[in-house]
């Protein structure tokens, strides 16, 4: 008679136990890790705002660009500009082409406006905008969000 029963059990329990800790968390990372339509659908639409595309007297556009972070899965769309003007008058612009564009200033716990960050609902999530203060010839003006509904700025 052959003995068959412990050893081939045994041989099971390892088998299913490392499909469990091998395949599930490869089957996550396959299916749910990363950057997919979602992020790329409030990617376009914060591509899209106004504020993005205006720009103060003295700015000439450097780039204009789109991200997605894998990890964290937090977009960002922005724009970057030459610029040779006063940090003071470009602050004071972003903050008018911010409010004329629907966008609320952010507010602390304790109901104070956080200086140069904005929020507005953005393909159904709260997202910030957030205006650099101009720095060697500089000028940076983003917009960040994710779906997890995370506060930035």
């Amino acid at each position: 008679m052959r003995r068959t029963g412990a050893g081939t059990r045994a041989s099971a329990v390892v088998a299913v136990a490392g499909l469990l800790m091998v395949g599930l968390p490869a089957v996550y990372f396959l299916t749910t890790y990363g950057c997919g339509g979602a992020e790329d659908r409030l990617a376009g639409a914060m591509a899209r705002e106004a504020v993005l595309g205006t720009a103060p007297e003295g700015a000439d556009r450097a780039s204009r660009y789109q991200e997605c972070d894998d990890d964290d899965r937090f977009v960002t769309a922005g724009t970057r500009y030459r610029f040779n003007g006063s940090p003071e008058a470009a602050l004071l612009y972003y903050r008018e082409a911010a409010r004329a564009d629907g966008w609320r200033p952010r507010t602390t716990d304790g109901d104070e406006a956080a200086p140069l960050c904005f929020t507005k609902p953005v393909d159904g999530t709260t997202a910030y905008l957030s205006v650099g203060s101009p720095e060697e010839d500089v000028l940076d003006v983003e917009i960040i969000a994710d779906h997890a509904e995370s506060e930035w700025c």
